[in-house]
């Protein structure tokens, strides 16, 4: 019996499985060190390492050789996959030594380390437990791998490597209520992309370490109705408009107290990101709740003292990109500024003006590394739908690999390894090349190929916002054969794209074509890669401008495509995909026949600070805005034209919390709007358990034929 599709997307993490990541590059360039499983159907991750000169692959770490537990994870360890969207099991995450001669990671609570060099081809590596304190979270060797930093019950500790120094906590909550250190708080590692809280000084004598004290957010409780015996889990989530937690900076000595750290909380709260390299004084990011200002700070490691080495302002709001802050070897730091609607890449050096080294129109998506003078970085020209990868050194400014796809990368000592998806094959390529030239390396993806026709959207710009639209059909589908019903599948919001010149973004929208739909995805306002300007256009109504751009893309798509039937027209979507879907149905039922909201966001109200106030500002002072873009009071009105809506969501959400469901449920309820709910009993946010993610696909098309089906028996 052939496996379906939905089966197969479910079983592999959504083709996830066996696809090699986390790459890191020692720095003489002779060893790349990666993640893999060892097959597409295979959840357990491993630790691999390439030796560039001979071109052999060997298998360093096996968590099933060291006895690992995945059902016995501590609790912090589950937030931070939640936070990462992390879908595998196993060695997940790991960090090295400066020279990438040892790695070290976290199993069940415990802290394992395995050499990365004099190991035979083809041996693996003895892993051995490094002796810690339980459970621990977060080890990081110190750049000589002599030293290891972890955090266990709120403190940063540091120990040997080997066994051989004394177990010791460098900075300790000593037992204060809602206080860690070592650790990102929610917003950082959900909202600002830092998943770490501490940072070891190159020589190894101190870490820059984060305090945070949650006790002023409030508390939210995460029940489990299957479950009425199991106490709730109790959440510190920082809703707009509410108190975040209280983040500082330390130096933390191994010989001493913690120092604070001077970096004005009180005007700048958040703590964006911080760095520590040979040669140059700590840089820390800081920024304003407003996120109007943000400021690059120096640190003076002997007092603690800082200086403002850059600061940034904007009236409507300033993007975090990853990657900047960074020294170069002259000095120099690598930053991007907003410059004639250009995100682009500059250079800051003290008492000089900023250099801006990319040209107009090519969009800096962020830095991937600095060797030496030169810096390696994503950005996007004219089509938005490819990330092209780029290098900016003392020779000048170059492109990197091929363009007209997908592609990340890192490099160090001469070594560059690139990752391309395209839509001219499955999965990802990776290669790994060295300067001055011969023949480069393939690391293998162990991916399973889909097993779905090759999707083949059809990429334009829609309207005359030039809305970047695919419309994919099915694979059996003849134009002029049959008027097909249509189904637009967006995400819609800032921070995520859809169209991308990737066949992995249209494996799922592919699976829906062949079910007998058109399905229409588009990239609105407020999406990246296409300007400042064009990320600002939501400020303040994340409402009208996202769904005005999907009703003028299909509107497009319908005219360039005499097959898609605009009266059968529905839309999915997960996230801010389901607000959108569920705003679709709510304010133009003329246009959207039904829809399908995964974990909406239905009150803003509700969501967290980081990301609404950015948008929105603060509740108390933009109720307007608030009113505007949530979907409560709208569902209050809605009794005009009611189309099908099925609202799903997991009851374990602590990102997008099911109480966004529920109160739009009450309020349909309450305006006699007939609705469907699905409660998915024990779900995160990410909703990515096999029989789960299998049924959920299978339910929405069968919600679909029946919804389309009503609208034509009824005319």
């Amino acid at each position: 019996m052939t496996e379906s599709f939905p089966r197969q997307e479910a079983r592999t993490r959504r083709f996830t499985l066996g696809v090699p990541r986390a790459f890191r590059v020692s720095p003489d360039g002779a060893r790349v060190v990666f993640l893999r499983t060892k097959g597409g159907a295979d959840p357990v991750t491993c630790l691999w390492a390439l030796d560039v000169e001979g071109g052999q692959e060997r298998l360093v770490a096996d968590p099933r050789t060291l006895g690992a537990d995945e059902d016995d994870l501590p609790p912090q360890e589950r937030a931070r996959r939640e936070r990462v969207r992390e879908q595998a099991g196993g060695i997940v995450a790991y960090a090295t030594d400066q020279a990438v001669t040892v790695a070290v990671f976290a199993l069940s609570g415990h802290v394992y380390a395995v050499p990365l060099t004099g190991a035979g081809t083809g041996q693996q590596s003895p892993a051995y437990r490094v002796a810690t304190r339980t459970p621990a979270l977060d080890p990081r060797p110190d750049r000589a791998g002599r030293r290891l930093a972890y955090v266990c019950d709120g403190a940063l500790r540091v120990t040997g490597l080997r066994g051989d120094l004394p177990d010791q906590a460098v900075a300790d909550p000593r037992g204060a209520p809602g206080v860690t250190f070592g650790l990102p708080e929610f917003i950082a590692a959900e909202e600002m992309d830092r998943h770490r809280g501490y940072w070891w000084a190159p020589d190894g004598s101190a870490l820059l370490v984060a305090r945070v004290d949650e006790t002023p957010v409030i508390r939210w409780h995460i029940a489990d109705p299957a479950h009425p015996e199991r106490v709730p889990a109790e959440v510190a989530y920082p809703a707009a408009g509410t108190p975040n937690a209280d983040v500082s900076l330390h130096l933390a000595r191994l010989d001493g107290d913690p120092v604070p750290v001077q970096t004005d909380p009180a005007a700048f709260p958040y703590l964006v990101t911080a760095g520590w390299q040979d040669g140059h004084d700590p840089l820390v990011v800081v920024q304003s709740r407003d996120q109007r200002a943000v400021r690059i700070l120096g640190v003076d490691v002997a007092s603690g003292q800082t200086r403002v080495l850059h600061e940034d302002t904007d009236p409507v709001w300033l993007e975090i990109v990853p990657g900047v802050p960074a020294w170069t070897a002259d000095g120099r730091i690598v930053w991007t500024r907003d410059d004639q609607d250009t995100r682009r890449l500059v250079l800051l050096a003290p008492g000089h003006s900023p250099e801006v080294v990319t040209p107009e129109g090519l969009q800096v998506r962020g830095a991937l590394d600095v060797d030496g003078d030169t810096v390696l970085f994503q950005a996007s020209g004219q089509d938005p739908a490819s990330v092209d990868l780029w290098r900016y050194g003392p020779s000048g400014l170059h492109r990197v690999g091929v363009a007209g796809g997908v592609e990340a990368g890192t490099s160090a000592g001469g070594t560059t390894v690139t990752s391309r998806r395209s839509l001219d094959a499955d999965g990802v390529t990776v290669r790994v090349s060295r300067a001055g030239g011969g023949p480069a390396l393939n690391v293998a993806s162990l991916a399973e190929q889909p097993a779905l026709p090759a999707p083949r959207p059809v990429l334009f710009r829609a309207g005359p916002r030039e809305i970047q639209t695919a419309v994919l059909f099915p694979s059996w589908h003849q134009a002029g054969q049959a008027r097909l019903p249509v189904l637009l599948d967006p995400y819609g919001g800032p921070h995520a794209q859809r169209v991308l010149r990737a066949r992995g973004a249209y494996l799922v929208p592919q699976w829906f074509a062949e079910q007998g739909f058109a399905v229409v995805i588009a990239d609105g306002r407020g999406t990246p890669a296409r300007g400042p300007a064009w990320e600002r256009a939501v400020a303040g109504d994340l409402a009208d401008p996202v769904l005005e751009d999907q009703v003028d893309a299909l509107a497009a798509a319908a005219a360039r495509f005499a097959d898609l039937d605009t009266g059968r027209v529905a839309i999915r979507g997960w996230s801010f995909g389901g607000y959108l879907a569920a705003l679709a149905v709510l304010r133009r039922p003329d246009v959207f026949h039904a829809a399908i909201a995964g974990a909406p966001v239905t009150d803003w109200r509700l969501y967290d600070t980081h990301y609404t106030e950015r948008y929105l500002g603060l509740p108390g002072s933009n109720a307007e805005a608030y009113d505007r873009s949530g979907l409560i009071l709208l569902a209050e009105r809605s009794v005009v034209s009611p189309r099908p809506l099925m609202l799903i969501h997991g009851l374990a959400d602590d990102n997008v919390v099911v109480a966004h469901t529920l109160r739009l449920s009450a309020a349909l309820l309450a305006a006699g709007y007939p609705h469907e709910v699905l409660p998915l009993t024990g779900i995160t946010h990410m909703a990515s358990q096999e029989t789960v993610a299998e049924n959920l696909l299978l339910l929405q098309l069968d919600f679909l034929r029946h919804a389309l089906g009503a609208i034509i028996r009824s005319g």
